[in-house]
């Protein structure tokens, strides 16, 4: 996977602030993409090329980890606040569900909304979110006939200080038959 060059942000609904920010990043000056953890936020991470692992960390939390940066994001279903943050932050799941006939009907969508953010890099080309960023991501299971697998992030980013309108992006993940290739990266 190439990474975006410097000034390519079509397609990024970006503020001025966020444009003369990405226009002033100096990649000579930077830390290698795979080296700066910049790049490995909650609203940057599922879009790295790399593998994830998710498993229950206690029956209130779930545990989602990356290979790529070696990311670790917790996706908490109590109600109470936790503190946090990071460049993870603080993420509230719920499984999402439509009013029904005797009630609300499961989708099957875990809905996690996460805050608390370190700012960090939308993109690895100095596009920036703020810590006032709020990320909604949809996690969907869609099996298909020929036995495959697949996991499906919907992302939405509100971002009032970089973006001008919400910032909506979708990845997949193919689920494989065991952990052979997982093989987790760090940011330093």
């Amino acid at each position: 996977m190439v990474n975006a060059n410097k000034g390519d942000y079509a397609g990024l609904p970006l503020t001025d602030a966020a444009r003369r920010a990405a226009d002033s990043w100096d990649p000579a000056t930077d830390p290698d993409p795979v080296e700066d953890c910049r790049n490995y936020g909650a609203p940057n991470i599922m879009r790295q090329p790399g593998r994830i692992h998710i498993t229950w960390q206690d029956d209130q939390t779930l545990k989602l980890e990356t290979d790529a940066g070696s990311q670790t994001r917790v996706f908490s279903f109590e109600s109470s606040q936790r503190a946090g943050g990071g460049w993870q932050g603080v993420s509230r799941a719920a499984w999402d569900s439509v009013p029904g006939g005797r009630g609300p009907v499961l989708t099957g969508s875990l809905k996690v909304v996460t805050t608390q953010i370190k700012p960090g890099f939308i993109r690895s080309d100095g596009v920036p979110y703020s810590a006032n960023a709020t990320l909604t991501e949809y996690l969907d299971r869609v099996d298909f006939p020929d036995g495959n697998t697949y996991l499906v992030v919907t992302s939405t980013l509100d971002d009032p200080a970089y973006l001008s309108a919400p910032y909506m992006t979708a990845v997949h993940f193919r689920k494989e038959a065991d952990g052979s290739g997982w093989k987790p990266a760090a940011c330093r």
